[in-house]
């Protein structure tokens, strides 16, 4: 059985929140090429970055396993 129609709402199309925050969006602005290639370099940079501490922290456990086994075989 179809659920009954109200007048004034269109079937698919809900009053949702999510609705309403579609309307205070902030206007699309084109970038420049030159605003893409500068964030893309940002972006660049902090991956590096992250990159970088990731691998600090695996060579600082490299070394307390390699200290671990020198005492292993020390015993």
């Amino acid at each position: 059985m179809p659920a009954p129609k109200t007048p004034g709402q269109t079937p698919g199309k809900t009053t949702t929140p999510a609705a309403h925050l579609a309307t205070e969006r902030k206007p699309w602005k084109k970038k420049t090429p030159v605003e893409v290639v500068l964030e893309q370099a940002e972006k660049l940079k902090a991956e590096i970055a992250e990159g970088e501490e990731d691998l600090k922290n695996k060579r600082r456990q490299l070394e307390k396993f390699e200290q671990a086994r020198k005492l292993f075989e020390a015993t």
